[in-house]
């Protein structure tokens, strides 16, 4: 695994500290880390979605006719899978 050392003031150090530890969720400032490292990474993809689905024109209306033809659809797929 590789290593990386960041500089913290001292607030964000103490907050850190504050998260790791026998009462807290993680064991170390490296786990920690890289959960949020992970958060950050699955948020920025989410965000890329929500963008390329804006953009990818209209959609379908959403009213009683359209869960009606999804549960036909659901329904269909089930029968057809038996």
């Amino acid at each position: 695994m590789a290593s990386m050392n960041i500089s913290l003031t001292e607030s964000l150090k103490q907050f850190v500290e504050s998260q790791v530890g026998d009462n807290a969720r993680y064991g170390n400032a490296s786990e920690f880390m890289r959960d949020l490292i992970r958060r950050e990474q699955a948020r920025s993809e989410f965000r890329a979605l929500i963008l390329e689905g804006a953009s990818s024109g209209s959609g379908s209306e959403i009213n009683e006719a359209y869960f009606d033809r999804l549960r036909s659809r659901i329904t269909d797929a089930r029968n057809s899978s038996s």
